[in-house]
């Protein structure tokens, strides 16, 4: 059984507070801003432009009234956020976000407390609509183990059919690569500022696990399209799968659950991490990253879910005596299987990018 103190509690709400202190969050919250005010109108358009401009340049104060002022037009208190533009905003903020370089100019002028604060009422929207509206309920829900499928992309970069057994060799190898990468990096320059880049990533990727997101009543998988740096895959199988009663599954709802996966499972990539890392949050020093392979002792998967991902993605957070950590390269409703527990349930679904469809996906004829 997992220890005690690390048995998850209930999935905790989406605050407005948390998604303005993190940059997914805020990504989302300025996407769907950006989406109100995109209608033909010179006063709101005028507003929009004249609050990105002064956040590319710095200027907090401008910035932060002229946010307030497209907060007024947008009227959020009469026409509230639904649920096909929270979705949208939510693909966009997945899909620009990035951890080996640094945040651009006009993400930076948005984390300002006075941008955050004039980015309040969006914020509140949000939060409201993830706990009002059931087509983005599941943002906040733990693992819908029911409804958990593997995504195989088939076309440009193909990626291999799931496989389901093995776990324990992949994890093992996964933390003997991590280790080599780690010593083979004290060759690279000590300067965090310096033009380097490595391995980004804090998720087990490029391990062979499996990984599965939820399936959803019209789309096959929501890993076909909650994907970080996609690649641009058309084509894609989605595989149904269901773990065996009682998989103990860790529940990453927010910064403190991944710091305290971190806490408990420490590895050290200081000198993997140091050039991107240092590039995404200005910081230089210990660097921690989960053991997944100590975890697996405890945990057969560890989940983020959406809310998870939007208050934690990107933020630079105490982990261990002195250390930080970071959640990067993990989509939102990801969940990671450490142990042999899944089981296929049916055979796959063939689905094709289609334009037309709500997730710009629909089942292939």
């Amino acid at each position: 059984m997992p220890p005690a103190e690390l048995v998850p509690p209930g999935q905790p709400a989406l605050t407005a507070d948390a998604l303005l202190a993190a940059p997914r969050g805020r990504s989302l919250c300025i996407n769907l801003l950006d989406d109100r005010l995109a209608p033909p109108g010179r006063r709101a358009r005028r507003a929009w432009l004249a609050a990105v401009g002064a956040a590319e340049r710095g200027d907090g104060k401008r910035c932060a009234r002229k946010l307030g002022q497209c907060v007024q037009i947008a009227d959020l208190s009469v026409m509230p956020f639904g649920s096909g533009a929270l979705l949208a905003g939510l693909l966009a903020a997945v899909g620009i976000a990035e951890y080996w370089q640094e945040p651009d100019a006009e993400d930076r002028g948005f984390a300002g407390d006075a941008a955050r604060a004039a980015l309040r009422p969006v914020a509140e929207a949000v939060a409201a609509a993830a706990a009002g509206i059931p087509d983005v309920g599941w943002w906040t829900e733990p693992a819908d183990l029911s409804r958990q499928c593997c995504t195989q992309f088939l076309d440009q970069h193909p990626s291999p059919e799931p496989q389901l057994t093995g776990t324990a060799t992949l994890v093992r190898a996964w933390l003997a690569d991590t280790r080599d990468d780690e010593r083979s990096a004290h060759d690279r320059p000590e300067d965090p500022a310096a033009s380097f880049s490595g391995r980004w990533w804090s998720s087990p990727a490029n391990s062979g696990l499996p990984v599965t997101t939820r399936g959803l009543p019209s789309l096959g998988a929501a890993g076909l399209v909650l994907v970080e740096n996609e690649l641009g895959g058309r084509s894609a199988r989605c595989w149904p799968v269901a773990p065996r009663e009682g998989a103990r599954v860790y529940e990453i709802g927010g910064p403190d659950r991944w710091a305290e996966l971190v806490d408990r499972y420490p590895l050290d990539v200081s000198t993997s991490r140091r050039h991107d890392w240092w590039r995404a949050t200005g910081l230089n020093g210990r660097w921690l990253i989960p053991d997944y392979a100590a975890a697996a002792a405890d945990w057969d998967a560890i989940h983020v879910s959406v809310a998870g991902y939007l208050t934690t993605a990107g933020i630079a957070m105490p982990a261990g005596s002195g250390a930080r950590t970071m959640l990067a390269g993990w989509d939102p409703d990801a969940t990671w299987w450490l142990n042999d527990v899944l089981f296929f349930t049916s055979e796959p679904e063939a689905w094709r990018e289609d334009d037309k469809a709500p997730w710009r996906w629909s089942r292939a004829q």
